[in-house]
């Protein structure tokens, strides 16, 4: 498994992670008749767009010519974050390849490059109740900040969702 930057002919595998992933992860917490419209076609536009505008900032776990999954990172969008915080935008690994370390791999080459660029901590959003990415986030070292509760709207279904934090230090080592 190789872990690298995207580039544009990679969008449609990107975006066909992307679907097939919400339909699995997410079919507790949407309408089902919602997640069988998504479109990987319309995604792989919008990846297309995000790659022109943040070139460096997606990266893919790739298997000989297969895309796993793929992380999405930058500057913290929070409203009030220290400037020396990033955010992980978008995580997500194929429910073929969980548990393949595709995702631990991804958010550890990530990490190396926030850290390069002088980032502090690394903040994302995760829907509460969805243990399995919790659980992900939380053998990362990321922290829960339960005060930090948001809700949105997706289809007409509110989700309620978390802040957690991982503080880089001095030291970091990416084997543990």
């Amino acid at each position: 498994m190789r872990i690298e930057s995207a580039t544009l002919n990679d969008c449609h595998a990107i975006a066909a992670v992307h679907v097939e992933t919400w339909q699995v992860a997410y079919q507790a917490f949407l309408p089902a008749a919602y997640l069988a419209s998504l479109s990987v076609e319309k995604r792989a536009g919008q990846w297309q767009d995000f790659l022109t505008r943040f070139p460096g900032q997606l990266l893919v776990a790739r298997r000989d010519a297969r895309i796993l999954g793929f992380i999405a990172y930058g500057p913290c969008r929070d409203q009030g974050a220290p400037g020396d915080r990033a955010e992980i935008w978008s995580i997500y690994v194929h429910p073929g390849a969980w548990s393949s370390g595709a995702g631990r791999r991804l958010w550890l080459a990530a990490l190396k490059r926030l850290r390069g660029s002088g980032y502090r901590s690394v903040s994302l959003w995760v829907i509460a109740g969805n243990e399995r990415a919790i659980r992900f986030y939380s053998r990362a070292g990321f922290v829960a900040e339960p005060a930090t509760r948001g809700t949105f709207e997706i289809d007409g279904t509110t989700l309620e969702d978390i802040r957690y934090v991982y503080r880089i230090n001095g030291d970091l080592t990416l084997d543990r």
